[in-house]
């Protein structure tokens, strides 16, 4: 199953070469991410209870927290490619097909870079999958060949390269470490569990360097301060269903990566290291995040910002890092997933129906385009972590566990400043959504609009009842323990 989902994009990129970019195109992508979403449900069922799936001669190893990410990429991934006909329609020429079936081959190769990432287990392979990633959506964000869009892929890829350099480094340093812990140079691997085994003997001065530059690295691609400011540029100038597949799953697929870190630091440096270094992190990008948020005037970037924010909890969640703390940061990357896909695909909406994502420009969406303003203050409610939304129920877990793992006072600092950024998005939205106007002749399609609103009563729903869910997040939150 675990090579199926992994081939399933792949083999939907060799055929968009040769389909005629449209329609098909389209279904053939809708398929492809579905398939991605039902192997990662079944993946689930298959690790719920502990079990841990080996194919290809043990290079994929999937355990919970493998099969909860899968889920989250398919799911994100399934709701970008179904608005893909709406946000890039094909002209007739043939320079403008040419790009759509280049679009439609980049994201397919995204979607199986990420999914790699998250199956294999040698922490080398993980890099080269984030390493594909980077490489296929700084096509994909310069897709408009404006000058603005060139200019963000340069700064995403330049910016991005430092940071995957910095982890190449890192974990050149780890795999020396494991060649002189103690077992002779045949003992040397970048395999996670063999790490983790080798942990206590591996030399704590290199590993502490190693384990530096990898979260460093990493937290690069996460969008954490001080290397985060691609990201609003990149998220801003990309299509909309690539800055929802960006900021919906690329940030957490990172962020894995940092996780399965985290247990070999935690062994062979002690809890402390690793939890100072993700705190100064966290807080460093909610402090970015809530400054920057309140003075934004695009829309797009007010996501990116916030994209930002929420990935700075999920790396405090990190550093608490208990079974709690962790099925917490799970839960929120699951309803961040959600709701920011909504988000960016609604404002692909915004910017098809009005020509522009500036702020200023747009009035009185819930009067004038009813069901696409419902969407965005729904989504905008749920993004601020106000209830009844997952964010709400995962938000209150991660402060419970972090006060519960005596870093009280920095959930005290992150609350504050999450006041700020809530406060920021309520605002814009009241901007974008209020006031008179007349219904719009041409509404967005409830083809466009069904996806969105279904995402949101997922969202809602797993903020209510975490079942069936509960118990696949504490056996992912246990293979980090």
């Amino acid at each position: 199953m675990a090579l199926t989902v992994l081939l399933a994009p792949l083999v939907v990129a060799l055929l968009l070469l040769v389909v005629r970019p449209g329609r098909r195109a389209e279904v053939l992508s809708v398929v492809s991410s579905l398939v991605v979403l039902g192997g990662g449900i079944a993946l689930a069922i298959a690790t719920v209870h502990g079990r841990v799936v080996h194919e290809l001669g043990g290079v994929i190893r999937v355990d919970a927290l493998s099969a909860v990410m899968v889920i989250v990429i398919g799911t994100v991934a399934s709701l970008a490619t179904s608005a893909m006909g709406r946000t890039l329609p094909v002209a007739s020429d043939a320079a403008t097909r040419r790009r759509a079936r280049e679009y439609g081959v980049l994201v397919q190769v995204f979607v199986a870079a990420m999914l790699g990432a998250v199956l294999v287990a040698n922490l080398g392979v993980v890099w080269v999958m984030v390493e594909a990633t980077t490489i296929a959506t700084t096509f994909l964000v310069g897709h408009e060949r404006s000058r603005r869009a060139i200019e963000a892929s340069w700064k995403y890829a330049v910016l991005c390269s430092v940071g995957i350099a910095l982890a190449f480094l890192g974990l050149v340093l780890l795999y020396f470490a494991s060649a002189h812990a103690g077992a002779g140079p045949r003992a040397a691997t970048l395999d996670w569990t063999g790490l983790r085994a080798l942990a206590p003997h591996l030399d704590p001065k290199v590993t502490r360097l190693a384990v530096g530059l990898i979260v460093l690295g990493f937290g690069t691609k996460v969008g954490l301060a001080p290397l985060q400011s691609w990201l609003p540029d990149a998220h801003s100038q990309a299509p909309a269903p690539v800055s929802a597949l960006m900021s919906g799953v690329l940030l957490t697929v990172a962020l894995y990566a940092i996780l399965r870190v985290r247990t070999i630091a935690d062994a062979a440096l002690g809890v402390g290291f690793l939890r100072t270094l993700l705190v100064v992190l966290g807080l460093a990008s909610l402090v970015v995040a809530a400054v920057m948020v309140i003075v934004q005037r695009d829309l797009k970037r007010l996501l990116a910002y916030s994209s930002i924010e929420h990935m700075g909890l999920v790396a405090l969640a990190t550093a608490a890092g208990t079974p709690l703390a962790i099925a917490a940061a799970l839960l929120h990357v699951m309803g961040h997933g959600l709701v920011k896909s909504v988000l960016f695909l609604g404002a692909g909406e915004v910017h098809h129906a009005e020509s522009t994502t500036t702020i200023a420009n747009i009035r009185s969406l819930l009067r004038r385009r009813a069901a696409l303003g419902g969407v965005l203050a729904a989504g905008l409610v749920a993004l601020a972590g106000l209830p009844p939304f997952s964010l709400f129920a995962s938000e209150i877990a991660m402060f419970r566990a972090e006060v519960g793992a005596g870093l009280g006072w920095a959930a005290g600092l992150a609350l504050a400043l999450l006041v700020v950024v809530s406060a920021g998005l309520l605002r814009a939205g009241r901007q974008m959504l209020l006031g008179p106007g007349e219904p719009a002749a041409d509404p967005a399609p409830h083809r466009a609009i069904a996806p969105l609103v279904g995402a949101l009563v997922v969202c809602a729903a797993l903020g209510l009842v975490a079942w069936p869910l509960a118990t696949l997040l504490h056996a992912a939150a246990g293979v980090l323990s």
